[in-house]
């Protein structure tokens, strides 16, 4: 800690990951200044590499760019190694986080959201370039999906139906004619750090998860509402008002393909590493999408007032019930909401400066995009999903707040009721859970 910014006084330190649930081994320092801190320490080299990915990043968000958005990016504080791993220390941002299919409608975190994802998007390029991050245009962000698209669908494990109808949206000229933006890359419900205001409601006062900035398609930092219905339109219309560019009348249409290509992310992973547990859960998966689709739905998009027809946009009549109860109380990916709270010493020692990971991380960037995540267990989970239509499960939102001392109390509240509904509403539930699982499976 010391060696990541010295002449730091430590007074504190409480453990905030264990037993495997966490995708990084954290902590929070209290410093006698009144500061806490946030160390996450990598367990293998996809999360260093995403550690030095977020310390460049934050380290490219100077004075002058970080004035420009309306709320708090961490602190970049420094970087170090306890024994062989590489640790980043930044600041601990106060507040709750609400899970996607818990964000409300209406005024408040919905509005709030799209704001805020508004003002990353009219960041100068110049952040991002500066800091020698990827950068790709709009045809670039088009041609790596038609590769992608080219790999599921060489495995021989996607279905037709949507094997043509990736192909139909990647050649519509009209859905490709956009204007580059910076993107956080990877934006998740969970990466918007929320006060409620008495009387607006749930306002953003933080962003988290800056590890894949980049300029590229606006439509990624989107694609996680396809696992929000209730509060989709209105993110959507927030950010359209906030926005500062030439409308972009495709938007919603490449977010909604953009989740829907998630599966084939997966596939593709899966079958690179030669795991056919990861191939035969993905296709699963990817059947279960096919298998919600309308009938209607085969032939080329048309609609730009309408977007991508699929499962997902079915999916707001499934209850949010279905969907993975992930405790996301004032957590970061880093944080394992079973010891968020219990007080421990957190010992290491300290090391070198990460500066080296800067070819990782632009790498990672080069071939990833969004990073995949183990889906091992989603394939049964889904299944699980279709057998219980006709049971009320229950959905979890959970927040966290901090009083004058530093304490958190935390609160969860359940509801949700489902019928049994037809085999598709059953098909468009198991694909919505699963988009859920893997969407919120770093803090998810």
């Amino acid at each position: 800690m010391t060696a990541a910014l010295p002449g730091a006084e430590v007074t504190g330190a409480r453990i905030l990951s264990a037993d495997g649930d966490g995708r990084f081994d954290s902590a929070v320092a209290s410093l006698a200044d009144g500061r806490e801190l946030a160390i996450r320490v990598a367990d293998d080299d996809e999360t260093a590499r995403e550690l030095a990915g977020e310390a460049l990043a934050l380290r490219a968000l100077t004075a002058g760019a970080r004035a420009m958005l309306p709320f708090r990016a961490p602190e970049y504080i420094g970087e170090t190694r306890l024994g062989d791993a590489r640790a980043l220390v930044t600041e601990l941002l106060p507040g709750f986080q609400i899970e996607a299919a818990m964000v409300p409608g209406g005024r408040g975190a919905a509005e709030s959201m799209g704001a805020a994802i508004a003002a990353v998007h009219a960041l100068p390029t110049s952040v991002v370039r500066g800091a020698g991050l990827i950068t790709r245009s709009a045809e670039e962000s088009r041609d790596e999906l038609a590769r992608l698209v080219d790999s599921a669908a060489s495995t021989g494990r996607v279905p037709a139906r949507l094997t043509v109808r990736w192909r139909e949206a990647v050649a519509d000229d009209d859905l490709w004619r956009f204007e580059s933006t910076v993107v956080l890359g990877g934006v998740q419900a969970t990466s918007f750090i929320f006060r409620d205001d008495p009387e607006l409601g749930p306002e953003v006062t933080g962003v988290i998860g800056w590890h894949s900035l980049s300029v590229g398609d606006p439509a990624v930092d989107l694609s996680w509402l396809s696992a929000a219905p209730d509060a989709s339109a209105d993110v959507h219309a927030s950010y359209a008002r906030a926005a500062d560019r030439v409308p972009d009348p495709a938007l919603e249409v490449r977010a909604r393909l953009l989740a829907e290509l998630e599966f084939a992310r997966w596939l593709v992973h899966g079958d690179s590493l030669r795991r056919p547990d990861i191939v035969d859960d993905a296709a699963a998966l990817l059947e279960a999408l096919a298998d919600g689709l309308h009938d209607d739905d085969l032939g080329v998009i048309a609609s730009r007032s309408e977007g991508v027809d699929s499962a997902l946009d079915a999916l707001d009549r499934v209850p949010a019930s279905t969907l993975s109860g992930v405790d996301t109380s004032m957590q970061t990916d880093a944080y394992n909401p079973n010891e968020l709270w219990r007080d421990e010493d957190a010992d290491g020692d300290s090391t070198s400066d990460l500066s080296d990971a800067a070819a990782d991380a632009a790498h990672r960037l080069q071939v990833g995009g969004l990073e995949t995540e183990d889906l091992t267990s989603v394939r049964s989970a889904a299944s699980d999903d279709r057998a219980s239509a006709d049971r009320a499960p229950a959905d979890r939102a959970t927040d966290a707040s901090r009083d004058d001392d530093g304490d958190r109390d935390r609160g969860s509240q359940r509801a949700g009721t489902t019928d049994a509904g037809s085999p598709e509403d059953e098909a468009q539930r198991a694909a919505r859970a699963a988009l859920q699982r893997w969407k919120s499976s770093d803090s998810e």
